[in-house]
């Protein structure tokens, strides 16, 4: 009778999500020769070759195929058992593992963090700054149990099967220009189509952010932008924006407060936003991820009232 190790199954659904020895090493933090070794031990365990050279590397044969599936059906249910023995307890006990795009990793998370060292000292929760594309496959295995990302009007994000989608809050979008630049004087909307001729600074080329800004400029300025500078972290947009008298386009949650060298204006033309959102595998949630998604909604109530600066959304409501 054959024993199957779950551990062991692990690197062989790493495998059939990242494709790649060197991706399953770096994801649970092995060399590849350490995860080759495993899904060997695993071939012999039952009997049969699971892997088979594919020019340059490898790839699942059918029998591998077969066994992963199989192994996502077990890693499943071993998961479902800890959330019901966790459930079991008088106390909320567990890990959760959270990403977020960097305003929500840095307006929501870190502040849950605290309040759940604080409420729920028996759970373990472990942040990181992540991208959506990041994050999916770390989600469908196990290793990531909430991501917080966002969409922008015009821009939604795919919805990947096995994932549930649950809206968090909604804002506005804001043009950011230097405070002396002639059209942040009078105060009010500035047009897309007057901004033709500015330097953009956005994320980086391969996010959604960077895919409105473009998307945008093209449809309702009627230009392509000249997007010069990148990056993901908003204090540096800001920085390009105070220093080389570029132009950014941010949600409101990415501004601060009050800054005299700024000057954040609505869009003229149209009316755009963004929308947070969580993201967590489409199966019955463990006490630790419940308390926390919580805390998280808690922490958006206390923006909304506590600075007027974001619109919630109920969580499970529409989204526009």
């Amino acid at each position: 009778m054959v024993t199957l190790d779950l551990r062991r199954l692990r690197f062989l659904r790493e495998f059939e999500e990242r494709g790649t020895l060197g991706a399953v090493a770096t994801a649970l933090g092995y060399s590849p020769s350490a995860v080759s070794q495993q899904l060997t031990v695993l071939e012999k365990e039952v009997g049969t070759p699971l892997l088979e050279r594919a020019g340059r590397g490898v790839r699942l044969t059918d029998a591998g195929r077969l066994l992963a599936r199989h192994a996502r059906v077990l890693l499943a249910a071993a998961e479902a058992a800890m959330s019901d023995l966790a459930a079991l307890g008088e106390e909320v006990r567990g890990t959760v593992r959270a990403g977020g795009v960097q305003s929500a990793a840095r307006h929501l998370l870190v502040p849950s963090l605290a309040r759940m060292t604080s409420d729920h000292p028996l759970v373990r929760v472990e942040v990181s700054e992540l991208e959506l594309e990041q994050a999916l496959p770390g989600l469908r295995l196990g290793s990531v149990d909430l991501v917080i990302s966002d969409d922008y009007d015009g821009h939604p994000r795919p919805r990947p099967a096995g994932m549930r989608f649950e809206p968090l809050l909604s804002e506005r979008l804001f043009i950011v220009l230097p405070a002396a630049h002639p059209l942040a004087a009078p105060g009010g909307p500035v047009a897309l189509a007057d901004l033709r001729d500015m330097v953009w600074v956005s994320s980086d080329e391969t996010t959604g952010h960077h895919a409105m800004i473009v998307g945008n400029c093209r449809s309702i300025g009627g230009y392509e932008p000249d997007v010069r500078h990148h990056s993901n972290d908003a204090d540096v947009q800001l920085a390009v924006v105070r220093q080389a008298a570029a132009v950014a386009l941010l949600p409101l949650l990415n501004l601060p407060p009050e800054d005299p060298t700024l000057a954040y204006r609505p869009v003229a033309e149209t009316d755009l936003g963004r929308r947070l959102f969580t993201v967590t595998r489409d199966r019955p949630m463990s006490p630790a991820l419940t308390a926390f998604l919580r805390v998280v909604t808690d922490q958006v109530g206390r923006l909304a009232s506590g600075q007027g600066r974001v619109d919630t959304l109920p969580r499970g409501g529409e989204q526009r």
